[in-house]
């Protein structure tokens, strides 16, 4: 009988070590698994800041607050509230029109964002106008497209990294004006623009580096939209508040905005009283930038 309850117990933890290692095994093979599937999903490409959806209704309402703010009032603003030196694009990203009367090139918008890269794709050579034609509209379609268009609404601001160093246009006369149709208020590149005496002309306001002649088709491919952009050195997420003057541009971050337009509104109002006191005292008539 004891040899038996010995046999009987040692086929019991024989099962039992026999259902870890399966266990175990089991466990190693599923994590395995994970593993693959994970390494699988990063090499085909993988976000990892979110992009937060925003109402249009909380849009206008921050953008109310904001209303006639500087970037002066604002940098002040992100002073204030722990983030000094931040936001501020570089100085040469600069209006590429200025109205000193009524300030028509200033902007206060909400960021919707789009990145272009150069291309790796070889120059077609020389062709026949049709052929040609046929080049640049499938690049339009298939490589360079603004499929960030249906995401513009009242008080956008489309913000755009674009090939560096590259002479291309991705901004033009045509396209900027379409871009307002949907209610962008203003537009901001890292790069260049063309068509610019037409924009003047058109006064919508554009912000940017310098002049771009050629066309996209050749020249660059849309990476990404509504995802995190760098314009002017400074990170610009979907969502974020844009300011733009003649001092250039900031960008304020979506979580600090009321608190940066409260601190910024104090600053702005009091330059007025006191710029208006001495208007009075030099006998100047009142302009926009006091009322």
């Amino acid at each position: 009988m004891k040899t038996l309850h010995v046999f009987i117990h040692f086929q019991l933890h024989r099962h039992l070590l026999l259902g870890f290692v399966v266990w175990l095994a089991g466990g190693w093979f599923a994590a395995l698994q994970a593993a693959e599937t994970q390494e699988a999903a990063l090499r085909q490409g993988t976000n990892f800041i979110p992009t937060k959806v925003y109402s249009a209704e909380e849009d206008a309402r921050l953008l109310k607050l904001f209303e006639g703010l500087r970037v002066a009032d604002v940098s002040d603003g992100m002073d204030a509230v722990g983030l000094p030196n931040t936001g501020l694009m570089d100085a040469d990203i600069k209006p590429l029109w200025r109205d000193t009367e009524h300030y028509r090139h200033r902007f206060v918008g909400i960021a919707v964002t789009v990145r272009y890269v150069p291309t790796q794709q070889p120059p077609p050579g020389q062709l026949e106008t049709a052929k040609f034609d046929q080049w640049v509209g499938d690049w339009y379609r298939l490589r360079s497209s603004e499929p960030f268009v249906p995401l513009l609404r009242p008080g956008s601001a489309l913000i755009i990294e674009d090939a560096p160093n590259a002479d291309v246009g991705s901004i033009g006369s045509n396209n900027i004006l379409a871009w307002k149709a949907r209610g962008c208020v203003g537009v901001v590149t890292s790069a260049t623009a063309r068509d610019t005496d037409e924009i003047i002309t058109q006064k919508v306001p554009l912000y940017y580096r310098q002049p771009g002649r050629g066309i996209r088709p050749g020249r660059n491919e849309v990476e990404s939209v509504n995802r995190p952009v760098v314009c002017g050195g400074v990170l610009v997420m979907p969502g974020d508040v844009i300011v733009a003057d003649g001092d250039g541009v900031i960008v304020v971050p979506r979580a600090k905005a009321e608190a940066v337009a409260v601190y910024a509104r104090k600053i702005l109002e009091e330059d007025k009283v006191g710029r208006r006191n001495l208007y009075k005292r030099l006998g100047l008539p009142e302009d926009d930038s006091v009322r």
